[in-house]
C-alpha cells in the first residue's frame, strides 16, 4: 500500500486532482492534523481522518472528494478533533449516529401505527373495531404519509392528511385525527418523533360545520300498526328479533347477541352484561309480558345459545 506522501505544496483546491496514488496527509498553516486525501490506484479519490486511541490507530471516512471538498473536509475533521479531545471516540460516535438515523427511517409512520394498532388491540371490544381503526388510517393516512419517517411528521403533513376530508367528512376527519394523534403520541413517548403536531395542526383548521344526518325513522303513531304487521307474520329469526327490540328499546346488537343465559323469564329480566355494552356496564331490561311471549316463540328456534340465531348458519351465529 503506498505510504503517506508529504504534501508539499499543502492540499489546496486547485491542486487535489493532481495528487498522485498514495495517502496525502493535510499540513501547511490551514491543514488539518490527521485529514488525509486518499488516491487509489485508479484514480479515485475519498478523504479520511486517521487518529490514535488507546494506542490503536482508527480511520474515518469522510466521503469523496466529489462529494466533499476541501474546506468542508477540514471542518469535519475539526468536529473530530474536538470529539477526541472530549474523550468522545469519533468512529464510535460516527456508527452510533448512523444507527440512529437507521431506525428513525425505519420507523415510518405506517409502521408506528401498525404497532400501535397491535398494542391497542386488546382493549378493543371486537374484531370489527380493531379493523376499523386501522383501515381509516390505511385509507387517509398512509397514501399520504405512510412511508415518511414518523420523526419527520409535521404540522405541514397531518394537515395533508386531514384538510382534504375536515369539512366534507367530518367524523371521519375526527377518526382519522385521533388516530394520528395516538400513533405521534406513541412515537414521542418511545423517543422516535420530538414531538406530537396534531394539536397545532388542529388549530389551524376551521371549525367544522355542525352537520348531524339522522336515519329515517317511522313515526310513532305508525309503531302499533307496524308491529301487528309483524306480529301477524310467519316467526323467523329476523322477525321475532325486531319485535323483540321494539318492545325492548335495545341496540340492534344488543338484540341479535342475546342468549339464553341472559334471559330470566320468571323475574322477567333479561341482563345483558358488560362485555356487550358500549359504555361497559352491566345493563338490566325488564320484560314486559308481550316480550316474554316473543322469546317463549323464539324457543321453536333453540338449540344454540343465541336466542335469536342466524339461520343461515344453522345457528352457530348470531343474525348478521
Amino acid at each position: 500500500m503506498p505510504g503517506i506522501r508529504n504534501s508539499k505544496p499543502p492540499l489546496t483546491a486547485g491542486n487535489l486532482y493532481s495528487r498522485k496514488p498514495g495517502l496525502h496527509s493535510d499540513r501547511g498553516a490551514q491543514g488539518v492534523p490527521g485529514l488525509h486525501l486518499r488516491v487509489s490506484p485508479q484514480g479515485g479519490r475519498y478523504w479520511v481522518f486517521r487518529y490514535m486511541l488507546a494506542g490503536k490507530r482508527r480511520d474515518i471516512g469522510i466521503g469523496s472528494l466529489a462529494e466533499v471538498g476541501l474546506d468542508e473536509a477540514r471542518e469535519i475533521a475539526r468536529q473530530y478533533r474536538r470529539q477526541k479531545r472530549e474523550g468522545i471516540d469519533p468512529l464510535e460516535e460516527k456508527q452510533a449516529l448512523k444507527k440512529r438515523v437507521e431506525a428513525v427511517e425505519r420507523w415510518t409512520f405506517e409502521r408506528a401505527a401498525r404497532d400501535v394498532h397491535e398494542t391497542l388491540a386488546p382493549s378493543w371490544k371486537n374484531v370489527k373495531h380493531a379493523a376499523q381503526w386501522i383501515n381509516t388510517l390505511a385509507s387517509y393516512a398512509f397514501p399520504l404519509i405512510g412511508s415518511k419517517p414518523v420523526g419527520t411528521i409535521g404540522v405541514a403533513e397531518v394537515l395533508s392528511v386531514l384538510r382534504p376530508i375536515w369539512q366534507e367528512k367530518p367524523e371521519t376527519a375526527r377518526r382519522v385525527r385521533q388516530r394520528v394523534d395516538s400513533v405521534m403520541r406513541w412515537a414521542e413517548a418511545h423517543g422516535h418523533a420530538e414531538k406530537n403536531p396534531v394539536p397545532a395542526a388542529v388549530e389551524l383548521l376551521p371549525k367544522q360545520r355542525a352537520a348531524t344526518e339522522h336515519h329515517a325513522a317511522m313515526p310513532v303513531g305508525d309503531v302499533p300498526g307496524f308491529y301487528a304487521d309483524l306480529a301477524a307474520a310467519e316467526p323467523v329469526a329476523g322477525n321475532l328479533a325486531l319485535r323483540f327490540a321494539i318492545l325492548t328499546a335495545a341496540r340492534s346488537g344488543e338484540v341479535r347477541g342475546a342468549t339464553w343465559s341472559e334471559i330470566d323469564a320468571e323475574a322477567k329480566v333479561w341482563t345483558v352484561p358488560a362485555a356487550r355494552m358500549k359504555v361497559d356496564r352491566e345493563h338490566r331490561v325488564p320484560l314486559s309480558d308481550e316480550a316474554l311471549a316473543v322469546i317463549e316463540l323464539a324457543k321453536a328456534l333453540a338449540g344454540t345459545d343465541f336466542v335469536f340465531p342466524s339461520p343461515q348458519s344453522r345457528g352457530r351465529r348470531e343474525l348478521s
